[in-house]
């Protein structure tokens, strides 16, 4: 049984017992069918040895219940830490400026929208934006004066304003 044929039998043998044994350790089919999942890739990982055992089935339930327990313990570790530390504070919304900004950054070109994140948002070098998109530099430059002249009508700027920055 050392072969794929030979997993394919074990598992369709093995599948509705080994799920039913976790679920019951479990007490939730979602979770139980997560462990049971992350043991049968485990298992055709070392099938060639696991094939060998007596029951692999045995050696199969065994590491199921283990990362199920793991998981329980997991989320149990996360409730007492919030239960400590109380909940994270929501981070608010975005303002009317940055929805905008974003609006008028959709509408241009893609090569013009990434140098403008990369070098704006992101405070990259006009070296480093050109290296991330494999544009010459003054290729970058151009997409970057461009990119400001496009979005002053957009957002209502005086064009003055832009050509200077």
């Amino acid at each position: 049984m050392g072969d794929v044929d030979g997993f394919d039998e074990f598992y369709r043998g093995s599948r509705q017992r080994l799920l039913g044994c976790v679920y019951l350790l479990t007490g939730n089919l979602a979770e139980a069918q997560d462990a049971v999942q992350e043991a049968y890739v485990r298992a055709w990982q070392r099938w060639s040895t696991i094939c060998t055992y007596d029951d692999p089935e045995a050696w199969t339930r065994l590491v199921a219940s283990r990362i199920a327990i793991s998981r329980w313990r997991s989320l149990r570790s996360r409730a007492r830490a919030y239960l400590r530390h109380g909940a994270v504070e929501s981070t608010p919304g975005p303002g009317i400026e940055t929805v905008e900004v974003v609006r008028a950054l959709r509408q241009l070109p893609e090569e013009q929208r990434t140098a403008m994140a990369l070098y704006y948002l992101l405070g990259m070098s006009v070296a480093d934006v050109a290296r991330e998109t494999n544009a010459p530099v003054g290729t970058i430059k151009a997409r970057l004066a461009r990119g400001r002249i496009a979005l002053a009508p957009l957002l209502a700027l005086d064009a003055e304003e832009v050509a200077d920055v």
